[in-house]
């Protein structure tokens, strides 16, 4: 099986984006995948969550402006033997400058990846991308093989998804990435007291169909509470909802995209 790319995006923060990407990666290096997720964000909030420091060097800035490989800059994640990651750092926000001088400027990380996936370590590679369209995002965007969009149940939660959708459509018909596809979106943020979440899920149901996971992410104290002690909700609250969701989700994703280990 060759190695699939997703890259996790919403150019709106506040809505799961990072939440999902690490306990996604997590739950599904659980059940047996070796997984890489990087931290395009310059914020770094995906490498904090899981317990590793910001190290100057140690992200995709070096590869992206030349310098190296993303090999190099995988690390392992030491709570869970399947799951990698390259992490963030400060420097990622200085970025924008540097790609634009560069030429194909849009292809760089789907090239340092290529050589990443090419001796199939690794099932899956996520990409986590910072809350906005800019260079870093379109970068994941190219690189990847599916979009996955988390979408708040709340109120103007369709408001920035047209945005994105555009974006894609324009990725793929200009070539720059015909093969992306729009993996599917997964509802987050979800209160079941309130009417106006329901109705939400089902405005998007009726609109994106099967392309809505099953799976909803419950609005959670635990889940926003986990990162700040560096550990994904399966280690923070492996018996909370949020937890029980997430793992749901993991089984979901592999049955959607095919990921069986080995």
């Amino acid at each position: 099986m060759s190695t699939k790319v997703f890259s996790i995006a919403n150019q709106k923060g506040g809505v799961g984006k990072t939440t999902t990407a690490i306990n996604l990666a997590f739950g599904l290096a659980e059940q047996g995948l070796r997984v890489v997720l990087i931290d395009m964000d310059p914020q770094g909030n995906a490498t904090s969550a899981l317990g590793l420091e910001f190290k100057e060097g140690g992200s995709v800035y070096g590869p992206l402006c030349g310098d190296g490989t993303i090999a190099d800059k995988v690390q392992p994640v030491a709570s869970q033997k399947n799951l990698f990651i390259v992490p963030s750092e400060m420097d990622l926000a200085a970025i924008e400058i540097e790609l634009a001088q560069r030429e194909n400027y849009l292809m760089q990380l789907k090239d340092l990846l290529d050589s990443l996936k090419a001796p199939d370590d690794y099932d899956a590679i996520i990409l986590d991308c910072p809350p906005a369209l800019g260079m870093l995002s379109m970068n994941s965007l190219v690189a990847a093989d599916y979009l996955i969009i988390t979408l708040q149940a709340e109120y103007m939660a369709m408001e920035g998804l047209s945005q994105i959708l555009k974006v894609l459509d324009s990725l793929k018909e200009s070539g720059v990435n015909p093969d992306l596809e729009l993996g599917g979106i997964l509802m987050t943020l979800f209160d079941r007291r309130v009417n106006l979440a329901h109705e939400v899920v089902g405005e998007v149901r009726k609109h994106f169909d099967e392309l809505v996971f099953r799976t909803v992410i419950p609005r959670s104290v635990r889940l926003s509470e986990a990162p700040s002690y560096g550990q994904s909700i399966f280690e923070y609250d492996s018996t909370c909802a949020g937890a029980y969701a997430y793992r749901y989700f993991a089984e979901e994703f592999i049955d959607r995209f095919d990921l069986k280990n080995g």
